[in-house]
């Protein structure tokens, strides 16, 4: 039976592989996901998810320890204003809520702001929780000094779980909630999504996965931390964008068990987003099965319009 999904939720690949029943197609190298920043099936995830399903889940409207807990970790790591926390599900939720924010607290259509005045929200949805490598949130490479006036944060918080935040300062959060808008989320900072986003904090800090990241150079491409990006094109002068060679590159990795996506407005970067746990040995396999294709794409005179990247 066919079925049909919006292209609200959109997919790198047309077709799922099934082997049998119970069975997908082994993913050696996920590369392109920060979803599951811990990798896949981590243990300390998958038991602190288990032990408070098995104690208590609720929605938003009973406090628990575990959002108590884990909205003061979360805000050990942030500048000292920011100290009003909103859960909520995903990193969309997450930008949504800081439009409104930022539209209730300016009071006039909203702008892109480059000068004094402006509301500075920090989208740390896929670069937070360490993933720039020397800092915990990319906004921190902007100088110790520098604090915005929101973040929000997303994807890594519940390594595959949904759980996300915005965390703001206490004369915005006024502001939101002068106007007589109460803001409630029925799943957000529930429970057993805190249990998790407190496992996710204890992974990061017991493995020194901060550090990890910051002595990894990933000679693969051009990015910071573990975002990289592989710019094909066809000359370097004219930076025309190859991008069926890009495309070509995601489709024979994936026949390699290698998951890697395209982006940017021509789809020509090869974008790799490996999670936290990915080894120098993992990028060497990476550049080598990269190195293997180019080589007989060349070879085998298949179109190859990226002769310089």
């Amino acid at each position: 039976q066919t079925y049909k999904i919006s292209r609200g939720s959109n997919t790198f690949f047309p077709s799922l592989y099934i082997l049998g029943q119970g069975e997908i197609e082994n993913v050696s190298e996920d590369t392109c996901q920060l979803v599951r920043a811990l990798g896949h099936c981590h243990p300390s995830i998958t038991q602190a998810a288990t032990r408070q399903m098995e104690l208590l889940n609720a929605n938003s409207h009973f406090l628990h320890d575990n959002i108590v807990q884990y909205a003061d970790r979360l805000a050990a790591t942030l500048p000292d204003k920011l100290r009003v926390f909103y859960f909520v599900n995903s990193g969309s939720e997450a930008n949504d809520l800081a439009l409104r924010f930022s539209h209730i607290t300016q009071k006039q259509p909203l702008f892109c702001f480059l000068f004094i005045w402006g509301v500075f929200v920090s989208d740390e949805v896929q670069t937070g929780f360490g993933h720039v490598g020397s800092h915990f949130w990319a906004f921190q490479l902007q100088g110790d000094d520098f604090s915005p006036d929101i973040v929000t944060m997303g994807k890594p918080m519940g390594n595959g779980h949904p759980l996300a935040c915005v965390a703001t300062t206490t004369e915005i959060a006024g502001a939101f909630t002068a106007n007589g808008v109460e803001y409630f989320n029925t799943f957000g900072g529930n429970p057993v999504s805190c249990a998790i986003g407190l496992a996710v904090l204890d992974v990061i800090e017991k493995e020194d996965l901060n550090y990890t990241i910051y002595g990894f150079v990933f000679t693969l491409g051009s990015g910071v931390g573990l975002f990289v990006g592989l710019d094909m094109v066809t000359d370097k002068e004219q930076r025309t964008p190859a991008t069926d060679t890009a495309a070509q590159i995601v489709r024979r990795l994936k026949e390699e068990c290698i998951c890697v996506s395209t982006d940017g407005p021509w789809e020509n970067i090869v974008k790799f987003k490996p999670p936290m746990c990915f080894s120098m040995e993992d990028a060497d396999l990476v550049a080598d099965r990269i190195h293997h294709i180019l080589t007989d794409m060349e070879s085998s005179h298949q179109k190859l319009d990226s002769g310089d990247f």
